[in-house]
C-alpha cells in the first residue's frame, strides 16, 4: 500500500519578484532585492485519498513558515499571589515580561523572552504576567505600555526595557544584572 501523502519542499518568492518576470520584455524590469523567501511544504493526497478526485495538485493544502525560530520554549507565568515568592524572594536576578493576550508586540518578544530564559537559564528567572488579570502589580510597577520587561535583583526593579525590542537590547539589559 503507497503511502497517503507525498511531501516536497519549495520556496516561496516575492510577490514582486514573480510581478516583475511576468512584465512584458517592452517594460524594464524592476531591481527586486535579493529574498530568501518563506519556506513552505506541499503535501499531496495519494490517487485513492477520498479529497483527491482526479489525482494531480488538487486538494493539496500549503503550509508556510518561518524557519529557524523556535517557539516551542514556553515562559512560565507569575500572578498575584505567586508575585513574591517567585521575583521578590528570587535568588537570582529576575526578568518579567508584562504582556496582554490581544497584544500584537507581545506575541513578538515573547520567544525572543523564551530563548533567552533558556541561555541564561541558573543565571536568571524569566516570568510573564498578565497585564489584565494583574493590574494592581502593573500599576504598582508603573507599567503603561505593553510588552514591558523588568529586572529585579534582591526584590528591587533595576531596569525596564519597553516594547518589541531586539533581542541584543535585552541581553545588554540583562548582562548588567546576572553573574558571569
Amino acid at each position: 500500500m503507497s503511502s497517503a501523502l507525498a511531501t516536497s519542499t519549495a520556496v516561496c518568492s516575492s510577490p514582486l519578484a514573480a510581478a516583475s518576470a511576468s512584465a512584458s520584455s517592452a517594460r524594464r524590469p524592476r531591481a527586486v532585492p535579493p529574498s530568501r523567501g518563506l519556506r513552505y511544504q506541499a503535501l499531496r493526497a495519494a490517487p485513492g485519498f477520498a479529497g483527491n478526485r482526479r489525482g494531480g495538485d488538487r486538494g493539496a493544502s500549503v503550509a508556510c513558515g518561518v524557519q529557524g525560530q523556535d517557539t516551542s520554549i514556553q515562559v512560565p507565568e507569575v500572578t498575584k499571589s505567586t508575585w513574591q515568592s517567585l521575583v521578590t524572594e528570587s535568588d537570582l536576578p529576575v526578568l518579567v515580561e508584562f504582556w496582554a493576550t490581544w497584544c500584537g508586540p507581545c506575541k513578538m518578544i515573547d520567544p525572543v523572552v523564551g530563548k533567552l530564559s533558556k541561555e541564561y537559564e541558573g543565571k536568571l528567572k524569566c516570568y510573564k504576567l498578565n497585564t489584565d488579570e494583574n493590574p494592581d502589580i502593573a500599576s504598582q510597577y508603573g507599567v503603561r505600555s505593553i510588552p514591558t520587561m523588568m529586572i529585579f535583583k534582591n526584590g528591587e526593579k533595576k531596569d525596564a526595557v519597553i516594547g518589541a525590542v531586539p533581542e541584543s537590547t535585552l541581553i545588554t539589559s540583562i548582562e548588567k544584572f546576572v553573574e558571569r
